[in-house]
């Protein structure tokens, strides 16, 4: 095989549509990264902006980028699991288009990766960074799941997992072909990330090399909506959207199911699942709580007026 057709160690899997914005910015950073044997695969979603434009100047100028377009937007879902289903490296990533990564985001993750083989995945710490990439905070994601027991590594997963960064970190592509990927329903990168705990450890790189931007346009602020978010990740969707929490629930529980763990090991995820619905319970107990006293409040402030 000649040099310039060997494969790739790291695939990152960039899904779009309509990013144009931030795209060129989200590239660059991905190109110059000090850790090259890579290659990074554009999924475009039927972008009707500038971003087909932009995705093929820089596969002309760069031979590790592979741009694909579709004719049709089938959703995010599809999307993302396309850009994993071309990849060839032994790693694989997800970008979003409106990220950037530090210069030495891959090289740290690989290093993990190479050294430590009971590890799945691996990311670094997060900065969010607002529309013009001003810093906003250092995120905490603290989910370092380097415990041998499965069942710890889900029960600290589903306790402490808020903006799901992890998935967004550099994954071992024979154990992510285990998995559902991407389902085509709001939480499914949740369950994504529970199904690969399941099947080994996490790694949080202590470095912040990762810069997750938060605007207006994001698709979690853009679709405000339940039913929005639903086609967002899926543009067939149409029912109604009233039992997620339940689906999520269920797909807990399939996931552990159908995971290679001992008979008491799955009856100990089987707990932390059944933690994780007492805390969802209170936590839209406690909202529904306070939006009736607000609702009375409101009552009676009109009647005294």
């Amino acid at each position: 095989m000649e040099p310039s057709k060997k494969i790739p160690r790291v695939s990152i899997g960039l899904p779009v549509y309509n990013g144009d914005r931030y795209l060129e910015e989200a590239i660059d950073s991905i190109l110059a990264q000090s850790y090259q044997d890579f290659e990074l695969i554009i999924t475009d979603n039927a972008s009707t902006d500038r971003t087909e434009e932009i995705c093929r100047r820089y596969q002309r100028q760069d031979g590790r980028v592979r741009y694909l377009r579709s004719e049709k937007n089938r959703g995010a879902a599809w999307n993302y699991n396309r850009a994993f289903e071309l990849a060839q490296g032994e790693y694989f990533r997800w970008a979003s288009h409106d990220d950037r990564l530090a210069p030495d985001n891959l090289a740290r993750c690989v290093e993990v990766l190479d050294r430590e083989p009971s590890v799945v995945l691996c990311y670094p710490k997060t900065v969010n960074i607002d529309e013009s990439g001003k810093e906003i905070e250092q995120f905490e994601d603290r989910v370092h799941l380097v415990w041998d027991q499965p069942h710890k590594r889900l029960g600290r997963l589903v306790t402490k997992y808020r903006m799901c960064n992890a998935v967004f970190g550099l994954i071992r592509s024979e154990v992510l072909r285990q998995t559902s990927l991407i389902g085509k329903y709001s939480g499914s990168d949740f369950i994504l990330l529970i199904q690969l705990c399941l099947r080994g450890k996490y790694w949080e790189v202590p470095e912040p090399l990762f810069f997750r931007r938060l605007h207006p346009a994001m698709s979690r602020r853009a679709n405000v909506h339940f039913r929005d978010v639903e086609k967002w990740f899926d543009t067939s969707y149409r029912r109604g959207g009233r039992f997620r929490r339940w689906r999520l629930f269920r797909e807990q529980i399939k996931s552990i199911r159908q995971a290679q763990l001992t008979r008491s090991e799955k009856y100990l995820c089987y707990l932390q699942v059944g933690k994780w619905v007492i805390r969802r319970i209170r936590v839209e107990g406690g909202k529904h709580k306070a939006l009736l006293k607000q609702r009375l409040r409101s009552k009676h402030r009109s009647n005294r007026s």
